[in-house]
Parts: C-alpha cells; structure tokens; sequence
C-alpha cells in the first residue's frame, strides 16, 4: 500500500495562480499608490465658474504672477486661498533659511488636508506644472472624496523659458485630452492670455433652484 503524504495537499485554480493580493506586500516596488482617475470634463471659459462647496480647485500659472493676480481678482471666500508662497512669507524670518521651503511645503500640506477633512473649499495657487507636484493635493482631497479642479492660466510665449515651456505644453495636452482625468481632476479649464479675462467671478456654491 502506497504512504499517505505527509501533508495536506490544496488545490488551486489555474486563474488564481501568480496573481496579486492587496493583502499582502507587492513583490516589486512597494505599495501600489491608491487610485484617483475619475472622468474629466474639459470646461470652456465663462463669466461664472461654479464648484461644489468643499471641493479643491488648483490654480496653476507658470507665471506666479498671473495666479496671484487671478485668485485675488475673483476668488471670493478669501480664507479658501493658499499658496506656497503665502505660507513662505508667514515663515521667513522665523525659521532658518535652509528650512524654509521644506517647512513651507509641509505646512501648506497640513493646511489643504485640514480644510478638506473639515470639507471646507480649498483654492491652492501654484506655479509647479508637473503632476507629481499636484498628487499631494489631489489625494488629500480623494481620501475625503472632494472634487478636484483644475484652471491652467498659460503666459505669453515669451514669459517663460524653453525649459518650463516644454513643462506647460505636456499639460496642456493632458488637459485638453481629457487625460487629467487619470490625475483625479474631476474638470479641467484653460485660459490663455485672451481668455483669462472672460472669467469674472469664481464662487463655491450648489447650483440656484429651479424654483
């Protein structure tokens, strides 16, 4: 008579084999980063902008001029504003210069999660063009499911070098892709200087009744 085996034998469908389990660590490059796409609508420019309240709303100008000079034109709830370098002129002269852009980015960082878990609108100006510059916002805002927005307000050609041109034209083909949808934006604008004007007010507010 042939031995029992020594152990249990399991059975495992050919489907299940060699697949990945959120249970358990990733064999290759540590974690897998947590999902954001949604579908983006690309939006055309309009006298009133209207988001949901406790949404995110980022303002990216290359020019940090042009996003200042837009957010303090038309964004109306004034505590919603945040930027880097608003937070860097509150720390200059308090902490070390070398710390300076490192504490400014985590304190703008703990700003935006905190507006976003109270569900309060959040409106951060930036002049990064990269996407990875912008992840950090958009998943604050994810985990709490918030929408995120995005207004894209490009320069003259001449006001910024080849280097940062070549950053803001990659985006502007992502956005009027529809492709910052994969980034988590849920709506997207571009304004170029003749359209920046056309945009009057911005507002966080549901829409008026039919009634």
């Amino acid at each position: 008579m042939a031995n029992p085996p020594s152990g249990r034998s399991v059975k495992i469908d050919q489907d299940e084999r060699g697949g990945w389990s959120s249970d358990r660590p990733r064999r290759e490059g540590g974690e897998r980063p947590p999902d954001v796409a949604v579908r983006c609508h690309v939006l055309r420019p309009t006298e009133l902008l209207r988001y949901s309240p406790g949404s995110l709303l980022l303002i990216v100008a290359p020019v940090a001029a042009d996003g200042d000079r837009f957010v303090g034109r038309l964004i109306e709830e004034r505590g919603a504003l945040l930027s880097i370098g608003k937070v860097r002129g509150l720390l200059e002269g308090r902490v070390a210069e070398a710390e300076l852009e490192a504490r400014a980015a985590e304190l703008l960082d703990a700003a935006v999660a905190k507006r976003v878990a109270a569900r309060d609108s959040v409106v951060v100006a930036t002049d990064a063009l990269d996407g990875e510059a912008h992840a950090r916002f958009v998943l604050a805002a994810a985990k709490e499911k918030r929408p995120r927005h995005m207004v894209l307000i490009e320069p003259a050609r001449d006001a910024i070098d080849e280097d940062a041109r070549a950053g803001l034209n990659a985006l502007r083909r992502a956005l009027e892709s529809g492709g910052l949808g994969e980034r988590g934006f849920h709506t997207a604008l571009r304004l170029g200087p003749t359209t920046v004007g056309d945009v009057r007010r911005i507002v966080f507010r549901p829409p008026p009744s039919d009634d």
